[in-house]
């Protein structure tokens, strides 16, 4: 019988400090570091018998080299990388430190958007729902430009509803900043972009807002802001487009269509889980199962109720209903209507907004309790992973122990570089030819670090060249699985004629379970003096 008073006091308390204007962004900031420190040690035991990705590994090449483009992308995503690495360690937990630490930026900048839109209870429920949405905790593992326009497309969205509500020369100059700072992270965000001017069309307030200066300073500063990295794509011949246009563009539209489907229905899968854990936190109710007979419906009916409600703000509302429902149609209809290869991923940054476009609605009514047993939901369902993530590991790699992907060693191939290279010319590795594959994990996990260099890329990352390589001394992987294979041979003997050549075979073990046995070619060519 205590147990209910005292869950009651903690209720109360939490709804006490969610409203307090002072203690609620400390509330947020604990929460958002809290849930960037459980998970960083999550990852950090689900990964444990695994390199780190790919995607981060070419995310940690650029920061060795501040440029305003890397071929594939803008620069911002190697920049912070290079920053944080300053910083950090180059280890597989900082890895996992910096993609916690970018999404619980992003959770205390959706909060800010959240408090321009509803009152501050529902602002941290929205919150807690974004903690429990699968891109916020398993899926934003690896730090790439996809996860970092988590804090970049936050931004841009917070800085437009300052705008438009503010409608003054300096909200349009952060408006404009912000865009800036998104488009470089991944010409992707150009679909945020978009959806932020169709809402700002749509909603009844246009005409003042497109009356003052804040849209056009905004357009401005960001083109002013831009300049630099349009400078460096016309000199490197607009090469991030043709990648593009390279990878991502389709002939097939059968094809197409089972892509967009694919990337539908796995972005709401993923929405699917803090959409129904807070429908249970609202519905969840003390005893519950006496009144079911009575009142079936009861739990799904009690937080609804109609009427004005004060803790919405409408006009705001209606922004984010609008950039969010564009974000989520827009995409997919691109796809089909162009046959673009529409990848899964696409979707991480796009719906962020869907928490607070569902606790917004003015009907719905939340009570002081649904906010502590979200809370509860979410510390449960943490600490639960927490515990279960060595074993879920090991599990993982005994029943897929063939995963090369995954489970390969080049970690300890890199080392193994590393050291033959220093054992013959006594200076450091300065670059690794090889397919992005191999290339950017042995630049991460070599002492030396040595610039990745992608035989055949013609949207080279621009960290060096082949006359570098060659003036250096270059050591040339190729993978002996990868059906690649003859296409990597044929450059090392145009390239690398000179070279000593050596079979390496690594294999990890992890818990007593073997990983892959990987065979590697490799080309060790000498500086040329």
């Amino acid at each position: 019988m205590r147990r209910r008073p005292t869950i009651r006091r903690l209720a109360a308390w939490l709804a006490a400090q969610a409203n307090d204007p002072t203690a609620s962004l400390w509330l947020v900031i604990g929460f958002a570091a809290a849930h960037a420190v459980l998970w960083t040690l999550i990852l950090i035991n689900l990964k444990a018998a695994q390199d780190v990705h790919m995607d981060v590994a070419e995310a940690f090449a650029w920061g060795q080299k501040f440029q305003f483009g890397y071929g594939k992308h803008p620069p911002l995503a190697g920049w912070v990388a290079g920053v944080w690495f300053g910083i950090f360690p180059v280890a597989n937990w900082a890895t996992y430190a910096l993609a916690m630490a970018t999404l619980g930026c992003g959770l205390v900048i959706c909060w800010l958007i959240s408090l321009r839109v509803v009152d501050r209870r529902r602002a941290f429920f929205v919150v807690v729902m974004l903690a429990l949405y699968p891109i916020f905790n398993f899926k934003g593992f690896k730090y790439n430009p996809d996860l970092l326009q988590l804090v970049t497309l936050p931004l841009l969205v917070l800085a437009y509803l300052h705008a438009f509500e503010k409608r003054s020369l300096r909200s349009g100059l952060w408006l404009g900043l912000a865009g800036a700072l998104a488009l470089m992270t991944k010409y992707w965000v150009l679909t945020m972009i978009g959806a932020i001017g169709i809402a700002a069309l749509l909603h009844p307030d246009r005409l003042r807002f497109l009356r003052s200066p804040a849209p056009w300073v905004a357009i401005v500063t960001l083109v002013v802001v831009m300049i630099p990295h349009l400078v460096w794509l016309k000199q490197v011949d607009f090469v991030p487009l043709t990648y593009a246009g390279d990878v991502y563009g389709l002939s097939s539209r059968a094809q197409s269509i089972q892509l967009v489907l694919g990337y539908v229905g796995h972005n709401l899968a993923l929405l699917a889980v803090p959409v129904a854990l807070a429908a249970l936190a609202l519905a969840w109710k003390p005893r519950w199962w006496t009144t079911l007979a009575r009142q079936p419906l009861a739990p799904f009916t009690r937080a609804w109720s109609r009427g004005a409600n004060a803790s919405v703000n409408a006009s705001q509302a209606l922004n984010v209903w609008v950039i969010q429902i564009v974000v989520a149609v827009g995409p997919p209809l691109g796809g089909l209507i162009f046959t673009v290869y529409m990848k899964t991923d696409w979707g991480i940054s796009l719906f962020f907004l869907t928490p607070l476009s569902l606790v917004a609605i003015p009907s719905l009514r939340l009570q002081k309790m649904a906010l502590f047993y979200i809370a509860a939901i979410w510390l449960v369902i943490t600490l639960a992973v927490l515990a279960a993530s060595p074993t879920i590991a090991a599990r993982e790699m005994a029943a897929n122990p063939n995963g090369a992907s995954s489970y390969g060693a080049r970690s300890e191939l890199a080392r193994e570089l590393t050291q033959a290279w220093r054992t013959r010319f006594h200076t450091r590795w300065a670059v690794v030819a090889g397919t992005t594959e191999i290339g950017e994990p042995i630049t991460f996990y070599s002492p030396d670090h040595p610039a990745p260099f992608t035989p055949g890329e013609i949207w080279s990352s621009g960290l060096t060249s082949l006359e570098e390589a060659k003036r250096l001394g270059f050591i040339g992987v190729c993978d002996t699985s990868d059906n690649r294979l003859p296409v990597c041979e044929a450059w090392m003997a145009a390239n690398a004629d000179n070279a000593e050549r050596l079979a390496i075979t690594t294999q990890r073990f992890f818990h007593g379970h073997p990983g892959p046995a990987n065979s590697w070619k490799v080309y060790i060519v000498p500086p040329a003096n």
